[in-house]
């Protein structure tokens, strides 16, 4: 039985976080590795929002729906814009 006089201390466990950028390269490494269009796919599941465009391999279900679909197209177009001269 604990003391109910003194103070519980308890420790939530940190979560990971992890970029939209690696998410996304994670993502699409694993689509690809499975043999997908990762573009088709990426793209399949942001139009859409159905997870069932990625494949749950490497746990990339998982890690892309961490990142709101909006973040993902942010990051895109982000990257898009810093490798073009405009």
């Amino acid at each position: 039985m604990t003391d109910m006089n003194n103070t519980q201390f308890f420790e939530t466990p940190v979560e990971n976080t992890i970029s939209v950028s690696d998410i996304l390269k994670e993502v699409y490494e694993a689509l690809q590795e499975k043999g997908y269009n990762a573009v088709n796919q990426i793209v399949g599941y942001i139009m859409s929002g159905d997870p069932t465009y990625i494949t749950c391999h490497k746990n990339a279900r998982s890690l892309i729906i961490k990142a709101e679909r909006d973040e993902l197209v942010e990051e895109l177009l982000k990257h898009y814009i810093s490798t073009k001269e405009l």
